[in-house]
């Protein structure tokens, strides 16, 4: 067996996820169609030479951009639906996807209709494919944080009942510190929700240390940044805070310049609690599967280093115990029959 379908067999988690990072060229040409919303490609090869970033900031240009063909109930649908067929060819078996409601509020399309219409999608997907899921809601951290208040409350019905489990930070990193956000995380934290933010992208270890302490967060997105701080790293190897990394994202926005300098393999070394994703695959090449491969084969990672990194994904999701314990004792049988298959 080599290292790809070994890869794909281990039943694993994705929990660093932007649903709207998911929306493939070929989809974003036929919505652009359907809702007759003019774009500046004629094909969609042009769509994919024209996913070439120089930074985080040059990415969100078009990944806005893209968000704009986003329109109707079924847009929605389509979007989170053609994300879950994806993830069940890559063996995961469990997903915690973000969404960026402002981003769609903003230009009129409303609450109801982006929020319904994913969760259509991915329930839609969970039943053909078997799968699990939680949809955790971001805040777009460019924006005033009374904006993110607003939103939250307009999301109620949906915290209430369980439909989105978690808030989230995403968006321009730089001149955005956590710290901005303490009043509408307390909220969130008195409404029982879970809480996970972006830091340490391109943000320095100090926005890590914010999240940790003015956000109190259950997991980190990103996180690279804490290698820069020994005081930080030993702080999250005693807590196991999981970090949602996600390489080919790294790579593709210049956090790294080769694959080869990806501090995943420090991470493991040090015992952090790093797990691999694929953040939005549509923009950076690749998903889940694909960003296992690619550290594995840069950074030499070991049959015994990518299991970890598999492990990691199901224990620290948000799944309950019981789920939780199926899908590892589900992980431990496929290790036990195929560890000895995988080509060395």
């Amino acid at each position: 067996m080599n290292q790809r379908d070994f890869i794909i067999g281990l039943p694993k988690a994705e929990l660093h996820l932007h649903l709207e990072g998911s929306l493939e060229p070929e989809l974003l040409m036929q919505l652009a169609e359907r809702n007759q919303v003019d774009l500046p490609y004629a094909s969609v090869e042009e769509v994919h030479a024209a996913y070439q970033f120089k930074d985080l900031q040059d990415f969100l240009n078009l990944y806005y951009q893209g968000m704009g063909v986003l329109r109707t109930h079924q847009d929605f649908h389509d979007l989170a639906s053609a994300y879950m067929d994806r993830i069940a060819a890559d063996g995961v078996v469990h997903t915690e996807v973000f969404y960026d409601p402002q981003g769609h509020t903003e230009r009129g399309v409303s609450m109801e209709t982006c929020t319904d219409g994913l969760i259509s999608g991915l329930e839609d997907g969970a039943r053909r494919h078997g799968l699990t899921y939680k949809l955790i809601l971001c805040f777009l951290r460019h924006l005033p944080e009374d904006d993110a208040i607003a939103t939250f409350h307009a999301a109620k019905p949906w915290f209430d009942d369980g439909r989105i489990i978690g808030v989230g930070l995403d968006s321009s990193e730089k001149g955005n510190p956590p710290e901005k956000f303490q009043r509408v995380f307390a909220l969130a934290r008195d409404a029982g929700l879970k809480i996970v933010a972006h830091a340490g992208e391109e943000g320095p270890a100090a926005y890590v240390w914010g999240a940790l302490n003015a956000l109190k967060v259950d997991r980190i997105d990103h996180g690279n940044a804490a290698l820069q701080d020994a005081d930080l790293v030993t702080l999250l190897t005693e807590s196991q805070i999981a970090l949602t990394v996600c390489p080919l994202s790294n790579l593709k926005l210049r956090g790294v310049e080769d694959m080869a300098d990806h501090p995943l393999k420090i991470m493991l070394d040090q015992g952090l609690n790093a797990t691999v994703n694929s953040d939005d695959p549509a923009y950076f090449g690749g998903y889940v599967v694909d960003n296992y491969v690619a550290v594995a084969d840069a950074l030499n990672l070991s049959p015994e280093e990518l299991i970890t990194l598999a492990y990691n994904s199901l224990n620290a999701s948000f799944l309950d115990d019981a789920k939780k314990a199926e899908y590892i004792g589900r992980f431990e049988a496929y290790v036990t029959d195929h560890i000895s298959d995988i080509s060395r």
